[in-house]
């Protein structure tokens, strides 16, 4: 009787631990998502979950996944804020010489790249601007639309007014 408990309860075990190890994960993708109480953006807020983080799939439902965070939280998240591959890691930064400032994600050094080109920095476009005469005042105001800066309530009030991503009905 104690052999067939003992085998039970090991093969129960190893049944868990199987499904642990097969369970799907997620990670976050993009900054300011939160973990929601309910499957609706003005639920509760349970955490904020920073970008890069490892979530495990509990359900998928629809654009709402059911997930639990490392530290156990089980809660809501949109489905357009995580990736089911992890993201890329980073690069430079934290050698102590400029600090944890430089550390950048491979996407945004290449939208620092991208706006570089768009301003005619490569040489390429700095060659093609000299040669075509790019008029100093529309550099002036490209300058300007490059420096607007978005804050993420900006952000969230575009995406509810425009009924966009998890604000959509």
């Amino acid at each position: 009787m104690k052999k067939r408990a003992l085998v039970g309860a090991l093969l129960l075990l190893a049944l868990c631990a199987g499904q642990t190890l097969g369970a799907e994960k997620r990670w976050v993708v993009s900054e300011g998502t939160t973990l929601k109480k309910e499957q609706s953006v003005s639920a509760a807020n349970l955490a904020d979950l920073p970008v890069g983080a490892e979530l495990t799939l509990v359900e998928g439902e629809g654009r709402w996944l059911k997930v639990q965070t490392a530290d156990g939280k089980e809660g809501w998240v949109y489905a357009g804020r995580v990736s089911d591959t992890q993201p890329v890691a980073e690069v430079g930064g934290g050698d102590g010489l400029l600090g944890d400032s430089m550390q950048k994600s491979q996407i945004n050094t290449a939208k620092a790249d991208s706006a570089r080109s768009v301003r005619g920095l490569s040489p390429e476009t700095a060659a093609y601007a000299k040669q075509h005469g790019t008029p100093e005042a529309l550099k002036k105001e490209l300058d300007k639309i490059l420096a607007r800066k978005v804050s993420n309530n900006e952000v969230k009030a575009f995406l509810k007014e425009g009924k966009i991503g998890e604000y959509a009905q």
